[in-house]
């Protein structure tokens, strides 16, 4: 019972953090809308990676006061429950709290950089989004804090849901990591075989015919605005759509992120704060990446290797162990050499008369 309440209080403590955080981030009372230029949305993107990382030193040293562990059994029981890979028999209390939090603050980290990488691709889909339905860039900033707030509470649901199966039915990890394979080696065919294709067809889009045939739709933007009400009918605007549609695609994209960060970590809560804190970064890396999405060529190719290596993890768990650590050095390898294999690619296409 104890613990459960600390993990309740914790919990809500996390969840205050963050609605403190998206009325700073997102700027709720901020009446202007606009495009973040690339100074602004470096300057915020530093905010939130520094914000994780703080986090990560929080879990680091007082990663225990999660779950309320106060006691060896207890911890035991926490160690088996979520299949962490660390022994702490013939330790006493506080070198096993130590060694309990170490691995449950890089389990965190791993989780939070493979959530980061793979909203590169997310942020992709979103740009294609926004210019398949030609939204203008002043309303970029309202559609993503929407999408965002639904993307907290969707992935707060499946996150937890999955936790459940997870316990209940092994062999679901089992599922995610050929779920993960598929994902990963289609990528992988896309961009080898060139076939990279993502423009959006607005017409027959399945959520646009959905709201087009239940709801009443108006054929411009309408200042800023999602509802407006005409003849006394409320009608949806385009911009409406096109927040359901970046929602539906979160959907989607959380089927893939969601289970590679179960391949990290199985305690639900570390797996949410990852997710969470990635997806509140993600407005800020939108307008980043936008601005140099160009000049990174091998980056999908590098998640895609990214989800094939976190899929085969998943399937060989059971016959060989990777640590956290090793994982986490996998993982910064496959995106750095992605990284500098898309520079050197971009330097090479300079010097070419």
């Amino acid at each position: 019972m104890h613990s459960n309440l600390n993990e309740i209080i914790f919990f809500t403590a996390f969840l205050l953090f963050v609605a403190m955080m998206l009325t700073v981030d997102l700027g709720i009372f901020q009446k202007k809308h606009h495009a973040l230029g690339f100074r602004e949305a470096l300057y915020w993107t530093g905010v939130w990676v520094s914000v994780s990382v703080g986090f990560y030193l929080l879990i680091r040293y007082h990663g225990n006061l999660i779950h309320g562990i106060n006691t060896l059994p207890e911890l035991q029981q926490r160690i088996d429950l979520y299949h962490h890979p660390i022994r702490i028999a013939g330790l006493g209390f506080e070198e096993a709290i130590n060694l309990y939090n170490r691995n449950l603050s890089l389990e965190y980290i791993t989780g939070y950089l493979i959530e980061y990488s793979l909203s590169v691709d997310n942020i992709f889909v979103i740009v294609m989004i926004f210019l398949s339905f030609r939204i203008e860039p002043k309303n970029f900033k309202r559609i993503l804090f929407w999408g965002i707030l639904g993307a907290v509470m969707m992935r707060f649901l499946f996150i937890f849901a999955a936790s459940a199966l997870i316990q209940r039915f092994a062999w679901f990890l089992y599922l995610f990591g050929v779920m993960l394979v598929i994902i990963g080696g289609k990528m992988a065919w896309d961009f080898l075989s060139g076939d990279q294709d993502e423009q959006i067809n607005t017409e027959k889009h399945p959520v646009v015919k959905f709201i087009s045939r239940y709801l009443k739709v108006l054929p411009d933007e309408h200042e800023e605005r999602f509802l407006v009400r005409r003849g006394g009918i409320w009608m949806v605007t385009p911009l409406f759509i096109v927040l359901i549609v970046i929602e539906f695609s979160d959907v989607l994209f959380a089927v893939d992120s969601v289970p590679a960060v179960f391949s990290v970590t199985r305690d639900p809560f570390i797996v949410f704060f990852s997710n969470i804190f990635a997806i509140l970064g993600l407005r800020s890396l939108f307008f980043l990446v936008m601005d140099v999405m160009n000049r990174f060529r091998y980056l999908k190719l590098g998640l895609a290797i990214l989800l094939l290596f976190i899929g085969l993890k998943m399937l060989v768990h059971d016959l060989f162990e990777i640590s956290t650590p090793v994982s986490l050095i996998a993982i910064s390898m496959i995106l750095f050499i992605s990284i500098m294999a898309s520079l050197l690619h971009n330097s090479i296409q300079k010097k070419r008369p």
